[in-house]
């Protein structure tokens, strides 16, 4: 997959997607501030996302449009409420997209076709799905039909939901233009419920790069992520931990930094496959075990569990012949702690 020229995929780092949301309180200012946060943590992208209250849900305050939440950021108001405060005005966009442009990748979760138009005029380079979308199939059909890599977050979704979105998007969409996120869609979510062995069956079963939207507090489920083969992480980003609607589970700009450097980290400690002594590990051969003369022994006298050990370094035959030496005979005499030779063995 590639974004904006970005590589995705296991040879390359993984690509890190920091999420704006409505952290930037709905000012311009700290928007780009926050655009500013993601470069100087090191993420590969910003993502926004494109909506408008009206397009979301109901204006109600009826119960079933209410919202029950621990955190009273979010806790007793209406779905209505909580998007009115959280989208991102459309008149920002040339602004934000023209701020990024030299400095990250600007992308876009599109939530109806209004917002897809939207973004199409602005030649937004991809677009995410969010898991409460994940089962608009027509969402995703008219997504697909833009040609453009498309990233679907895959919380609360069955393996069957993840199929149907898969097979319309491969009517469009070549897999490597396609991508699976491993979601648990909760705020901030439980590490217990992060699941993450669910992504290699993921990749087992759609032949298309899988990453995480991570909504743990920390870097922990992403370390791990990634160790699984994930390739893409997506993370939400806040100024501080006061600033912003959804910063109660959003890193700051220094726990941001923290977890692409823990990222990177794991994903190169993964390497290749490799059997044998790294480069790193040459100058410890020599450290490990070969054979020596556990006591003074005698020429044609014959080697034994009594008179020959194993021990370190490696300056004598090799500790993994010690099975052909047995029984064989001295050529001749070996003092006591003498490493043994080939030359000292009778064949």
């Amino acid at each position: 997959m590639k974004i904006s020229g970005k590589k995705i995929g296991k040879e390359n780092k993984p690509f890190i997607i920091a999420e704006i949301s409505g952290n930037h309180d709905g000012s311009l200012s700290k928007a780009l501030k926050l655009i500013d946060a993601a470069k100087w943590a090191g993420a590969d992208a910003v993502k926004l996302q494109t909506f408008k209250p009206e397009l979301m849900t109901i204006d109600s305050k009826k119960k079933k449009y209410l919202v029950k939440h621990e955190n009273k950021k979010w806790s007793n108001k209406s779905l209505f409420d909580l998007f009115k405060i959280s989208h991102t005005p459309w008149e920002w966009y040339e602004k934000l997209r023209g701020y990024s442009k030299k400095k990250i990748i600007l992308f876009s979760s599109v939530f109806d076709i209004k917002s897809l138009n939207f973004l199409e005029s602005l030649k937004f380079p991809a677009y995410k799905i969010a898991s409460f979308e994940n089962n608009d199939l027509n969402l995703i059909k008219e997504v697909s039909k833009k040609l453009k890599p498309m990233i679907i977050s895959t919380g609360m979704a069955s393996l069957n939901e993840i199929s149907k979105s898969h097979n319309i998007c491969k009517k469009f969409l070549k897999n490597n233009d396609i991508a699976f996120l491993k979601c648990t869609s909760s705020y901030p979510a439980p590490i217990k419920d992060s699941n993450l062995k669910t992504i290699l069956d993921m990749k087992k079963n759609f032949n298309c790069e899988i990453g995480l939207s991570d909504h743990t507090i920390g870097s922990l489920a992403t370390i791990t992520a990634i160790s699984l083969g994930a390739t893409i992480i997506e993370k939400h980003i806040c100024l501080n931990n006061k600033t912003g609607i959804d910063s109660f589970f959003s890193s700051t700009p220094d726990e941001f930094k923290s977890l692409v450097n823990d990222a990177y980290i794991s994903w190169k400690s993964l390497g290749k496959i490799v059997y044998g002594a790294s480069m790193s590990e040459k100058k410890s051969i020599k450290n490990r075990r070969s054979l020596f003369a556990l006591r003074d022994i005698e020429r044609d006298e014959k080697f034994t569990k009594k008179n020959i050990i194993s021990l370190r370094p490696s300056i004598g035959i090799d500790s993994q012949f010690y099975s052909s030496v047995i029984n064989k005979r001295s050529k001749k005499k070996i003092k006591k702690n003498e490493p043994l030779k080939w030359k000292f063995i009778k064949k």
